[in-house]
């Protein structure tokens, strides 16, 4: 950018010696008569002219490099500046950059750890004995978290040789309740993978099929009378299952009702299992009530016998009290004679007799 010497003038000055150059043109053109005078003053005109505009040329030149310079300096200066800068933001980006990179990188073992447990989860769950240890294991860890070791018993055998998967331990009534595992995880992803309704169809049957064949033989094993409960609990370890079966299968939900056979998920078991703590409780309770109720009998007893004893005492103390009012008085009377003996007068010369005339 220049200061006091702008473009504009340059130009003025260039035309000024456009004009110059023209005007001695036009004079050479009218003749040569004028004279040596004349065209030494003009080629002198003319050398002063083209050397200040050059002695402003070169000033202007300088000027413009002087600020030329300035201006390439603190544009160094800044670009430095920013270099640095811009440095220091793209090494701090590099290393949150690495360090996101290895976030991911672990998170990407971890996706691979659980893609390899969910695999071995798949292949436990496509086994039926697999499936069903799957299930046990659950409700054992179920129990186990909420009730007392005495309340219940695992794998517990009855009278019919059945043997139960879980067998609480109530007081009559209700008396002993049965909780069987069961897990209708096929015939449930064949219902959800139906591709049109009539596969849909085919599939609810076949899942409606296998829940009622589950609450058939949970009642006729684990229902005994004078044994167990007039009832039992069918676990479904899938949240899942649960909620299809109580969304769309209500017909199945009656048919466990009119069975006394009632399906629980682990959610409502939890609920079920609290229930069964509260009632365990309260019986001890009751229990603890009996003795608390004999020993106060007990204890009335001991306080009856201690009253009598009193009363015994209390009689023993006013027959003392009778005899020392007697013994009081006996010696009030001794003392009053006494005193009348003192008070006797004596005849001169003659002894006093103690003894009473005859």
């Amino acid at each position: 950018m220049l200061s006091s010497f702008t473009l504009t003038d340059l130009l003025l000055i260039v035309l000024v010696v456009i004009g110059l150059g023209l005007f001695v043109l036009l004079l050479s053109r009218r003749g040569r008569s004028g004279g040596e005078d004349i065209a030494a003053r003009i080629d002198r005109l003319q050398v002063d002219t083209v050397q200040r505009v050059m002695d402003q040329l070169q000033a202007q030149e300088r000027h413009v490099r002087d600020a030329l310079d300035q201006r390439l300096t603190a544009l160094q200066a800044q670009l430095g500046e920013r270099l640095d800068k811009g440095q220091a933001e793209t090494s701090k980006t590099v290393v949150d950059l690495r360090e996101r990179l290895v976030r991911i990188d672990e998170a990407q073992k971890a996706m691979g750890q659980l893609s390899s447990q969910v695999v071995s989860l798949q292949e436990v769950l496509s086994n039926k004995q697999a499936r069903g240890a799957f299930g046990e294991v659950q409700l054992n860890d179920l129990v186990v978290a909420i009730l007392p070791p005495s309340a219940y018993a695992f794998q517990a055998s009855l009278s019919n040789a059945a043997r139960a998967d879980c067998l609480l331990h109530l007081p009559n009534p209700p008396g002993s309740i049965v909780i069987d595992a069961k897990f209708p995880l096929e015939s449930y992803r064949a219902l959800m993978a139906a591709p049109d309704e009539a596969q849909r169809t085919i599939a609810a049957r076949a899942f409606r099929q296998a829940v009622g064949k589950h609450i058939a033989d949970i009642a006729g094993k684990y229902i005994l009378a004078g044994e167990t409960a007039e009832s039992a609990l069918m676990f479904l370890p899938s949240e899942a299952v649960y909620a299809e079966l109580h969304t769309n299968f209500l017909d199945v939900v009656d048919i466990s009702y009119r069975a006394r056979v009632y399906i629980v998920s682990p959610t409502t078991l939890m609920a079920t299992l609290n229930t069964v703590r509260a009632v365990l409780k309260d019986v001890k309770m009751r229990e603890q009530a009996g003795l608390i109720q004999k020993e106060v009998g007990l204890l009335l007893g001991d306080v009856e016998r201690l009253s009598g004893r009193v009363e015994s005492l209390k009689r023993h103390f006013g027959q003392a009290n009778t005899d020392i009012e007697q013994i009081v008085t006996s010696a009030g009377k001794i003392t009053g004679r006494g005193e009348k003996i003192q008070s006797v007068e004596l005849q001169d010369g003659a002894q006093p007799s103690l003894l009473p005339p005859v």
